[in-house]
């Protein structure tokens, strides 16, 4: 059985892979294979508390590209050239009527409003609100850099709640990835580490007095719950918007003079590294989200496609990287691209651990009489193996 779309189709590959995405025509490298809206997405909350303005909803910067740079680099007196290359408009902004979330848009606005936000809106201020609490327990137990969000979870569950029809909304969030009780205990204990693996039920707990009912307390036994933070773990697919990479990318199209352009240039360098200076790696407004198309791709370490986010918000393009022919299927990376430029086995050790699953794709496979060592891995005088730490 598969399902057909205009370019490309879902079929079976395999009773261990499941499901994947295959081309059902031919694609050039650079083609937009697929666009999509997430199921849900969110901001991570502590890249919220170090004020990186977004909207609630779709994540799109609130701030324009000059106020960004000046935040980032704390230097209240830079004025960029160009600020036609700025994609933020900040004449739309508005917030719910019932709190302060902030928005983009009376169009986010009202879809937060009718998804989600109609359940969980509360004032930011109350701090005794179980929400709230809920959020700093979470930002206690997941530091920066993050990787997921507990709100996706009560996101998910108030979606559900105030549905019209919650059956067909839980049918939609099952269509992800299901694994057993272990692998779901295995991937949540992976997300939280060792020293914060205790700290499940308590989530738990807090979760359930953010919000409960009928349909959604399926999701808050200590089973339901697992599978919840299993999925957001390995669905969760990461989201990054900036408006300062927004108006580079922009200026960078402008047709200048080769002298203008090199001294723009340079003067970009020196923003980024003033701005490394002060704020260290953390440029862009980061965040979450699950896709049902996206994440049926399996992985392979030679990619054909990759995932971005061309509009400034929580709009998925799926872009080919290759030429894709008819019949192929559409695999993209689970790894970084620092950590596929590793060895087979530290690949490997990253896949088992986040993924609970070993590669098998064709570069894998070439390298199969490879050494079983981590990458940058030296010998001791004795002969025995060197751990690279940083690996």
């Amino acid at each position: 059985m598969s399902e057909q779309f205009a370019s490309f189709e879902i079929r079976l590959v395999d009773h261990l892979k499941g499901k994947g995405l295959f081309a059902t025509r031919a694609f050039r490298e650079g083609d937009v294979i697929l666009e999509e809206l997430p199921f849900i997405s969110c901001q991570f909350s502590w890249n919220k508390d170090y004020k990186y303005l977004s909207c609630d909803h779709c994540m799109r910067p609130l701030e324009t590209a000059e106020q960004n740079v000046r935040r980032l680099a704390a230097e209240p007196a830079i004025i960029l050239p160009h600020p036609q290359c700025c994609t933020t408009s900040l004449q739309n902004i508005t917030q719910c009527e019932n709190c302060d979330t902030k928005y983009c848009s009376n169009n986010c606005r009202e879809i937060a409003y009718n998804l989600y936000h109609r359940t969980l809106c509360h004032s930011s201020n109350d701090t005794a609100h179980p929400l709230e609490q809920l959020v700093e327990a979470w930002k206690q137990v997941h530091f920066p850099p993050e990787t997921a969000t507990i709100m996706l979870i009560i996101r998910i569950l108030a979606m559900i709640h105030q549905s019209s029809e919650p059956d067909i909304t839980c049918t939609k969030l099952n269509q992800f990835c299901h694994r057993t009780v272990n692998e779901d205990a295995q991937l949540v204990h992976k997300l939280l580490g060792d020293q914060f693996i205790g700290n499940l039920e308590m989530l738990r707990e807090m979760a359930a007095q953010v919000i409960s009912g009928t349909h959604v307390n399926q999701y808050l036994t200590e089973k339901g719950f697992s599978s919840l933070m299993a999925l957001i773990g390995t669905n969760g697919q990461g989201i990054g918007t900036s408006p300062m990479a927004q108006w580079v990318n922009n200026v960078s199209r402008l047709n200048l003079p080769a002298a203008e352009k090199n001294k723009l240039d340079l003067y970009i360098d020196k923003l980024y590294d003033d701005i490394e200076k002060e704020a260290g790696s953390f440029l862009n407004t980061e965040g979450s989200g699950i896709y049902s198309l996206q994440s049926i791709c399996n992985h392979s370490c030679i990619p054909n496609a990759e995932p971005s986010f061309p509009y400034g918000n929580h709009c998925l393009q799926l872009k080919a990287v290759t030429d894709i022919k008819p019949g192929d299927e559409i695999l993209i990376s689970y790894l970084d691209e620092c950590m596929l430029t590793r060895s087979k086995h530290s690949r490997q050790k990253e896949l088992a651990s986040n993924y609970l699953f070993t590669c098998n794709c064709a570069r894998c496979a070439s390298e199969s009489g490879d050494p079983d060592v981590t990458s940058c891995e030296e010998m001791s005088e004795d002969g025995e193996e060197i751990e690279d730490m940083s690996d």
